[in-house]
């Protein structure tokens, strides 16, 4: 019987690794100038603690609760039409830049050729651009283009998420079993047709769970957005603070919070029924 090695031979591998990471982290510790002693200071951890005592309890009149209905299903507004709009663009982007339904492909041995793949690159290109500025950005643009109020924060929510989804179809696309596809554009089946058919129901689970999730995302984007103008309820949260009504503050936060867990609950049935 072999006696087992004592040492790791794996060891001097991620003691390396562990160093080299502190070494690239050292730097960003020092750019960012975090120093977490300014928590412990006695003047702040009293500011912080009349700022907390402000919170409670909540805000529960009859008119701000009114206020809070109202600004709550802004924030699904804004949400749901910005996720719309960007469904609107993102399916059609996904299906140019895969290589999922590349006929092309067909005859050598799923590879496209040269210029199947170069046609792609703008639609990539796009993609890559419409997700690189944040959708923050995009509102403050907005904000100034076409003033105040939800609109800034559906067409901000529509142009990132849009990027975002275009990018995750795509990869959705042409990770699900080629064969279906394939064997329908062989056929002579139209592409929407093999797409329907073919990739759609292996793609549909993942596509959907993925979708109420950016859905999350946009709700919590819909909100920070609201401190630059957009509406819902971050700007109602935003006005509460400048005038330190806690109270107000603390309920937003629970609304908010009810919506998250909403959402996510939202999102494991639909995952339950189709996977």
């Amino acid at each position: 019987m072999l006696n087992p090695s004592p040492r790791d031979p794996a060891a001097l591998p991620r003691l390396a690794l562990t160093l080299l990471a502190l070494l690239l982290l050292w730097p960003g510790l020092s750019i960012s100038e975090l120093d977490l002693g300014i928590l412990f200071d006695d003047d702040n951890a009293a500011n912080m603690g009349r700022f907390l005592g402000d919170f409670w309890p909540p805000a529960h009149d009859g008119e701000f609760l009114r206020l809070l209905g109202r600004a709550t299903l802004e924030t699904l507004a804004i949400a749901t039409a910005g996720m719309a709009l960007a469904l609107l663009l993102a399916v059609p982007g996904a299906l140019l830049a895969s290589r999922a339904l590349s006929l092309s492909a067909l005859h050598r041995g799923g590879r496209p050729a040269w210029w199947a793949q170069a046609l792609r690159w703008p639609v990539r290109a796009a993609l890559i651009l419409l997700r690189s500025v944040p959708e923050i950005v995009w509102a403050l643009l907005f904000v100034r283009a076409v003033g105040l109020g939800p609109t800034a924060g559906v067409l901000a929510i529509a142009i990132t998420y849009s990027g975002m989804l275009g990018k995750v179809y795509a990869e959705i696309f042409e990770s699900v079993d080629p064969r279906p596809s394939r064997a329908l554009l062989v056929a002579g089946s139209p592409r929407l047709a093999a797409f329907a058919y073919g990739v759609l129901p292996a793609a549909a689970a993942e596509m959907l769970s993925y979708t109420v999730y950016r859905w999350e995302c946009a709700i919590r984007a819909s909100v920070v957005m609201g401190f630059v103008g957009a509406g819902g309820l971050g700007q109602q949260i935003d006005l509460s603070m400048r005038m330190f009504a806690g109270a107000e503050v603390a309920s937003m936060l629970l609304c908010f919070l009810v919506l998250v867990l909403l959402a996510d609950q939202l999102s494991r049935l639909l995952r339950g029924r189709l996977l």
